[in-house]
């Protein structure tokens, strides 16, 4: 905990430097970094008020009524009244505020261009899944979005890293269930099928979050394989939608059953597959992971 502790207050030592967020006038303009805050707020929002500025960016309310006040004075906002409870009074941007606005808002972006222009698009895209990563870990259920993309190149090492070690600190499954993650992702690379093997990428905030692959087993059989989802991004319904989609490609490209291995501790990914109609046709223990612990073989007709 120490060290994470330290690793946090370090960046954030960092990166309120590197943007200036402490400067009093934030990208050379005469706002602090709070009050552009405000407007960028105020210029996304329609008609909000105060108390919703107040949540959004918790802020004191004392401070948000000062600066609310000198931009009404310099006329960047406009106060209308509201229906209802006329103390909720809704504050939009004159064109003037917008003018403001967009300087800002066109000054960050330049800045951003430049901080990444060093990156290579590969090192971009490490960058945004580390960011989005951090923010889910630390606001893990702020909606229930995700969005789902094909496995690409470099997913299978991904997976493979990220499955092994999560079994390892919940479970004490070892260098057993490792290689049984490596060998399964090294033979669908080894003997992919394009049209009969397949595999999705969930994603949160352009983290990886989860994943499923698909393989042929012949005679109409395929398998469902490594469905995983992130503990940061659980209760999500992301699990559900991967095997539905494994379900659908597999009907779609005609095979006529699907099967799969799964152990009995693993109680969530169980009630996903029952749920889609799946049924345990085999029951085993084994110890190739360490400890004994029950594998079941799964299968439901398509």
């Amino acid at each position: 905990m120490e060290d994470a502790i330290a690793a946090v207050r370090l960046f954030n030592r960092f990166y309120t430097r590197r943007v200036g967020a402490l400067n009093q006038r934030f990208l050379g303009t005469e706002l602090s970094l709070p009050e552009a805050r405000l407007m960028f707020e105020i210029q996304q929002a329609d008609a909000t008020v105060a108390s919703d500025l107040n949540k959004l960016t918790d802020m004191d309310a004392g401070y948000t009524s000062r600066v609310l006040a000198r931009f009404e004075a310099r006329g960047w906002i406009t106060r209308q009244t509201g229906e209802g409870d006329q103390r909720r009074r809704p504050i939009a941007l004159t064109p003037a505020g917008r003018a403001v606005f967009e300087v800002i808002d066109q000054r960050q972006r330049d800045e951003v261009r430049e901080m990444l222009r060093a990156l290579a698009p590969a090192q971009q895209a490490d960058l945004v899944a580390a960011l989005g990563e951090a923010r889910t870990l630390l606001d893990p259920t702020p909606d229930r979005s995700f969005s789902i993309r094909p496995w690409r190149t470099g997913d299978l090492g991904l997976m493979t890293a990220r499955q092994s070690a999560f079994y390892k600190e919940v479970y004490g499954w070892g260098r057993g269930l490792e290689l049984n993650i490596t060998e399964a992702t090294a033979g669908f690379l080894r003997t992919y099928k394009d049209g009969r093997d397949n595999g999705w990428i969930a994603e949160v905030a352009g983290a990886m979050a989860g994943s499923v692959l698909i393989t042929d087993e012949g005679d109409g059989l395929c398998r469902l394989r490594l469905l995983y989802v992130e503990p940061m991004a659980r209760g999500r319904g992301i699990g559900d939608h991967l095997v539905e989609l494994c379900l659908s490609f597999a009907r779609e490209v005609g095979y006529s059953a699907m099967t799969l291995w799964t152990h009995t501790v693993l109680t969530s990914a169980r009630r996903i597959y029952a749920a889609h109609g799946f049924e345990i046709v085999e029951v085993e223990t084994h110890d190739e992971f360490g400890e004994p612990v029950q594998g079941e073989t799964w299968r439901r007709a398509l």
